[in-house]
């Protein structure tokens, strides 16, 4: 997710910058004490500054109990965060991509997909103590994604891009970006959880948005399981 070039509302202030570059980075959500030991600062103003970008809608807050004492603080990117008002682009990273496809010497749709499950392998984060779903809802969203959730009768679980972050890249060559869009969902998936397939992938027009990604398996019933607990508490 590419931040703007220039002053533009919260992330025109450096610190705050610094904290949505790393969580992007991440790819998964972080403690107040792990973004402050990062980034080598005090974590009550780290605290004050996180803050700042959640009341802007570029960060969300979470609370996680570890054992005893309060509830610790998670941060992650907002599903739908638009940085400076416009929303996100990801051109440098895709350019990096694109070289390492190109690199090989060979363009065929089946080259591309094997470069990009090689990259969602790479991308894929850490195990940790997130369900895997979670972790890859996670990975969508610092890609500038803005995935949406959808449980489907037969048990597929669908996202629905929201955003396409390469739009003025696919409407150049749709095939060649959504190829390797789509290797890098599936090796995402051969790290994160090997027993979920990817059953649908279907572009749609990169300025409109929506694309699909549909998936069976575990992940998809960790999606229903955290649906029906939520369904639970209300």
């Amino acid at each position: 997710m590419d931040l703007p070039t220039g002053p533009s509302g919260p992330l025109a202030q450096p610190t705050r910058a610094q904290l949505f570059k790393l969580l992007d980075e991440l790819r998964r959500p972080a403690g107040t004490e792990e973004l402050a030991d990062r980034l080598e600062l005090h974590r009550n103003g780290v605290r004050v500054h996180l803050e700042r970008l959640r009341e802007a809608g570029l960060v969300v807050r979470d609370s996680s109990r570890q054992g005893r004492g309060r509830p610790r603080d998670m941060w992650s990117i907002a599903p739908d965060a638009s940085p400076g008002g416009d929303p996100p682009t990801g051109y440098a990273t895709l350019g990096r991509w694109l070289t390492r496809v190109l690199a090989g010497g060979k363009t065929s749709q089946r080259a591309v997909e094997t470069v990009g499950r090689e990259i969602g392998r790479d991308l894929a984060p850490d195990g940790g103590a997130a369900k895997a779903e979670r972790q890859l809802h996670e990975v969508f969203i610092a890609m500038g994604f803005q995935p949406r959730r959808q449980l489907g009768a037969e048990g597929e679980l669908t996202y629905c891009l929201c955003n396409c972050p390469y739009r003025d890249a696919a409407s150049e060559s749709q095939a060649v970006v959504c190829t390797l869009h789509r290797g890098i969902t599936r090796g995402l998936l051969e790290a994160m959880a090997p027993s979920t397939k990817l059953t649908g992938f279907v572009p749609r027009d990169p300025y409109a948005a929506g694309c699909l990604v549909e998936m069976k398996g575990d992940l998809a019933e960790q999606a229903a399981a955290d649906v029906a607990t939520t369904d639970a508490g209300d």
